[in-house]
């Protein structure tokens, strides 16, 4: 517990020092502007925080062993790398496996989208210069639906500079994508393995090589095919794989599976 509680306090000073940075401040030379920073530290590590909690307790309530959650702080300009926990005893079945995989994106979501709204609400509408500014952004369908709703229809000639509120959302649908991705022992991994069985391991060996050619698109998915391909796309079987799964858990899975749809961009930051 005191690893974790450290990390999350590295965490949190990272993710204030990014977001003073984000708000327009500069905390390396006015220490006073790091209160900026709470606009973004607070909605993002809330997000992050209840989609591990979400893991932990669906977890917890199949009485598997896991710890709590490990905060990772980096020199970045979000200020951390995300977070994770560890599980620590095996899964007895392949509900429990369902329950534990889509509760983190699922309960990570229902925080985000209400922070991208209000962080929406709270954005600029400005017209461009020509001169590129800021940080361009990709946008999954649930971004450019919560857009829409909130700011309308934007102006050609115009473009909507996100608050570090909404950024902080636009992060976080960012997240809930990646760890949908149905490979290894990602959020996603879990949640395949527990609809489909032993039987979706070729899809899983495959996402890693599609996503190599899509690095064109967004370096990033390099880095996150060579950390499967490192890591591994096995996923390990239940105790008891022959408890078939209940009709409620499939269709938190086909909820699951909309939900990476809808939050997915091939390109998060367009080069």
């Amino acid at each position: 517990m005191i690893v974790n509680g450290v990390l999350f306090a590295l965490t949190f000073i990272t993710t204030l020092v990014a977001g003073a940075f984000l708000a327009g401040g500069n905390p390396l030379a006015a220490p006073g502007d790091l209160v900026l920073g709470f606009m973004f530290s607070i909605p993002l590590l809330s997000i992050l925080g209840v989609h591990e909690l979400g893991h932990y307790t669906a977890a917890r309530r199949h009485d598997v062993d896991v710890t709590p959650p490990y905060f990772i702080p980096a020199p970045s300009f979000i200020g951390t790398f995300g977070a994770f926990i560890k599980i620590r005893s095996p899964v007895p079945n392949r509900n429990a496996l369902m329950d534990i995989g889509a509760a983190g994106p699922i309960a990570g979501a229902i925080v985000a989208v209400p922070v991208l709204l209000i962080g929406l609400k709270l954005s600029a509408v400005r017209q461009t210069t020509g001169i590129a500014e800021g940080i361009p952004l990709g946008e999954s369908l649930l971004f450019r639906a919560a857009s829409y709703a909130v700011v309308g229809s934007v102006p050609d000639g115009y473009d909507v500079v996100l608050h570090p509120v909404a950024f902080a959302g636009w992060i976080g649908l960012l997240v809930t994508a990646l760890n949908l991705l149905p490979s290894g022992q990602l959020d996603g991994g879990h949640i395949a393995y527990a609809l489909f069985g032993g039987g979706y391991t070729k899809i899983s060996r495959l996402v890693p090589f599609l996503l190599l050619p899509m690095g064109f698109l967004w370096g990033g998915w390099i880095i996150w095919s060579f950390m499967l391909l490192l890591l591994g796309t096995k996923h390990p079987r239940p105790l008891f794989d022959e408890v078939p799964l209940t009709p409620g858990r499939r269709r938190i899975g086909i909820a699951a599976a909309i939900l990476f749809l809808i939050c997915f961009t091939p390109n998060p930051v367009p080069i």
